[in-house]
């Protein structure tokens, strides 16, 4: 029952500071004190001390700050993600479902007409669709590591509505769809790439 009570005291944690975070209630820069924390959630220091690791694995937390990455850091971010989904955008356009395919042209429609909240869950569905596809365990991994300083950027293009962000989406999927892989995965890269460039101008 104990080990029961920390492992939900840990996920407490862990989302609580997380949410923190990308909320920009905790601003970057800002140094994290476990006393603090666990005083504010009620609980001990442990399982704080467990989700601010978990959270430096996860990129957010930096020697405990909240990470203020530099401009090489996000070059070095968008290159893992140019490369591992420049490839799983190559291997969709042969091998993606039909119902894979349906649910990528539901996150573009989405991406159109949906509220924010809405067009940042189809965005976040549109890129995990594309690696999923790939039934990498390795890739999906790596990318999954990556998921909370993602949605930093992710926040950033369509809160600050980065222009043809919806029809860079519609472009992959239509070369997805067409069998082309070249070109899909040429699309993927050059999106990626304009999304870094609008992210190193906005933040």
């Amino acid at each position: 029952m104990e080990k029961k009570e920390s492992r939900l005291a840990y996920v407490q944690a862990y989302e609580y500071v997380r949410d923190k975070i990308l909320s920009g209630e905790l601003e970057r820069g800002t140094k994290l004190v476990e006393e603090r924390l666990a005083e504010e959630m009620g609980i001990s220091r442990t399982p704080v001390r467990e989700s601010i690791r978990k959270l430096e694995q996860e990129g957010l937390i930096k020697q405990k700050r909240v990470v203020n990455p530099s401009d090489m850091d996000l070059r070095h971010i968008f290159q893992v993600r140019m490369l591992l989904e420049g490839y799983a955008a190559r291997h969709c356009a042969s091998y993606m479902t039909e119902e894979a395919l349906e649910k990528l042209k539901q996150c573009v429609d989405i991406g159109r007409t949906g509220t924010v909240e809405e067009i940042m869950s189809a965005n976040k569905e549109f890129h995990e669709l594309i690696v999923k596809a790939t039934h990498n365990p390795v890739m999906i991994d790596i990318l999954d590591r990556m998921q909370s300083i993602i949605y930093l950027f992710r926040k950033t293009v369509v809160y600050h509505k980065r222009p043809f962000l919806i029809d860079e989406h519609e472009e992959i999927y239509n070369a997805i769809m067409q069998h082309d892989g070249d070109q899909a995965e040429e699309l993927m890269k050059k999106h990626l790439q304009l999304d870094l460039e609008f992210c190193l101008n906005r933040m």
